[in-house]
């Protein structure tokens, strides 16, 4: 009797797992529709055109620039953000208790990262007395996210093809670098174009329509890249959503 009860209570909790899990793939997934949902929204609403090739995502969130649209845009940023959140710390918790002290540092910085991106958006500029604050928030955002994807996707791409083939082989350990080389190198090129455009064209302004206009290439449009970076990002989310282990 004391068997058959033991072996109903965890059927009980494989089924409560199975349950769990599926709402935070459904988080990570509806954090990252509510993202672009709220871009397209702003971009759409936009006093003027918008090109996303020469305009920054910059251009839709502030309130001078996109009156009608920015709330649109910071509310699809705080939205992916407190998804993360809460999906990082549920899968903080649970790697916690597993033991599993490796998993930690990438979640841990995902974490951070998310909590500075609904800070960054949703917070104004004067409830702050730190200069800069604002830059600094998005940039903490942005290094920690950028850290906690590469790690995290290195470690669940290598789990996932593992559990696959059973073994870890050279073709395993060259996918899970590609998991991570496919979203950072956006990353690594616009710092790249940024440093070009600085030193073989100083004459320009910042990126803008008027690049448009003078013919430059969008492959120089740090706006470009950072549309593309985003665009990785939120794939390689929604890929670390499907594949994370169920503990």
């Amino acid at each position: 009797m004391e068997t058959v009860k033991k072996q109903l209570r965890q059927s009980a909790d494989r089924r409560g797992m199975s349950t769990t899990h599926g709402a935070l793939r459904a988080i990570s997934l509806l954090g990252v529709v509510a993202f672009w949902m709220g871009l397209l929204m702003a971009g759409h609403l936009y006093p003027s055109e918008y090109d996303w090739r020469y305009m920054t995502m910059s251009n839709l969130v502030y309130p001078e620039r996109n009156p009608a649209g920015h709330l649109w845009a910071s509310g699809g940023i705080v939205l992916c953000g407190l998804s993360g959140l809460y999906w990082t710390t549920a899968l903080l918790r649970r790697a916690h208790q597993a033991g599993e002290r490796s998993s930690r540092v990438g979640t841990s910085a995902l974490r951070v990262g998310f909590f500075s991106m609904a800070c960054c958006a949703v917070l104004p500029e004067r409830l702050w007395p730190i200069p800069k604050a604002h830059e600094f928030l998005a940039l903490t955002a942005f290094l920690c996210l950028c850290l906690g994807m590469a790690y995290q996707s290195f470690r669940t791409v290598g789990e996932f093809l593992v559990r696959q083939q059973g073994s870890s082989t050279q073709g395993t350990r060259r996918y899970a670098g590609l998991a991570v080389a496919v979203p950072l190198a956006p990353v690594l090129l616009a710092g790249l174009v940024q440093l070009y455009v600085a030193r073989r064209l100083p004459q320009l302004p910042w990126v803008g329509l008027a690049w448009r206009d003078l013919g430059v290439p969008r492959y120089l449009s740090f706006a470009f890249w950072e549309w593309v970076a985003c665009a990785l990002f939120s794939a390689s989310i929604v890929l670390l959503g499907l594949i994370t282990r169920e503990r």
